[in-house]
């Protein structure tokens, strides 16, 4: 019976030695895929860490763009802010040319029946001879005279 149990007792470690064998390799081939998905996991967090740093410097390129668009965009709204109150001022005196001009029309219904004085067109010529030009045609002294009459 003694040898009995020893050989239940040896068939009992030689099935444990078995199972410790099998989860041996089991243990084996997980570490020898483990190793691998650490390669490849470094291989990723180098990436991820390059990706990190492109990303970084980026963003501060993308500050100081964003710094510059800012300061042109306060310059174009003030040029902005000039020109409508310069169109604005370009507008209210062409109104009051136009009413001048119109005031003038209501005076001298037409261009054609204003009369020149000789003293107006005797000027208007001497300088024109002095300058070495030649005398001013009549729609130029008409507009002379307009614009004398404006004042």
């Amino acid at each position: 019976m003694e040898s009995s149990i020893s050989l239940i007792l040896d068939i009992v470690v030689s099935l444990l030695l078995v199972a410790t064998i099998i989860y041996a390799v089991r243990l084996n081939n997980r570490l020898g895929s483990l190793r691998r998905e650490r390669k490849d996991l470094e291989a990723f967090t180098a990436s991820f860490n390059s990706a990190v740093k492109r990303a970084e410097s980026s963003i501060s390129v993308l500050k100081k763009t964003a710094d510059g668009l800012e300061d042109q965009v306060s310059r174009a709204q003030s040029l902005r802010d000039d020109l409508a109150f310069l169109m604005e001022r370009g507008g209210v005196t062409a109104d009051r040319l136009e009413e001048v001009i119109r005031n003038a029309r209501k005076d001298y219904p037409t261009v054609s029946n204003l009369k020149i004085e000789p003293a107006v067109s005797d000027i208007a010529g001497e300088e024109d001879r002095e300058d070495g030009q030649e005398p001013k045609s009549e729609a130029e002294r008409e507009l002379l005279r307009a614009l004398q009459f404006a004042r």
